[in-house]
């Protein structure tokens, strides 16, 4: 596939995240429990991911499992404590703000990462340009923030 089919994926994947937090949000009002909305987020993707891999026979090697380093495993805790935060924050602050955030702390390690070489294959160095980038990007939250 070409860049641009990524990068209209890479958007619409992204667009998925606040009817997500949106969703979760409600099934954590419903449970009394944004922690527990945030395991069923997890069950039902893991059964849907499931069912995509059965579906498509995803090839494994599940004796390689045992080589995946420790730190390896830390990206599924990320991304449990990412949902959680996002389902107990976006009814205080709204879809717009907790996404604007979200972008603002995504871009920050991004730029980090790439600097130096951290989970990259190529370095990118931090240079006036990004910083504008970032900086515009603050920006915009302070005015979905004030207006």
């Amino acid at each position: 596939m070409g860049n641009l089919v990524w990068m209209l994926l890479v958007v619409l994947a992204g667009a998925f995240l606040p009817v997500q937090a949106g969703l979760n949000t409600r099934v954590g009002r419903v449970l009394s429990s944004p922690i527990w909305a945030t395991f069923i987020s997890f069950c039902v993707g893991g059964l849907a991911l499931l069912a995509y891999i059965l579906i498509s026979k995803q090839p494994v090697n599940l004796e390689a499992v045992k080589n995946v380093p420790i730190y390896g495993w830390l990206a599924g805790v990320l991304g449990a404590a990412y949902v959680a935060i996002v389902v107990m924050a976006f009814p205080k602050l709204g879809p717009a703000l907790s996404f604007g955030l979200i972008v603002l702390g995504q871009m920050i390690i991004s730029l980090l990462l790439d600097h130096f070489k951290i989970l990259v294959l190529n370095q990118q160095s931090i240079n006036i340009y990004r910083l504008i980038g970032v900086a515009l990007i603050v920006f915009g939250v302070v005015l979905i923030r004030k207006y």
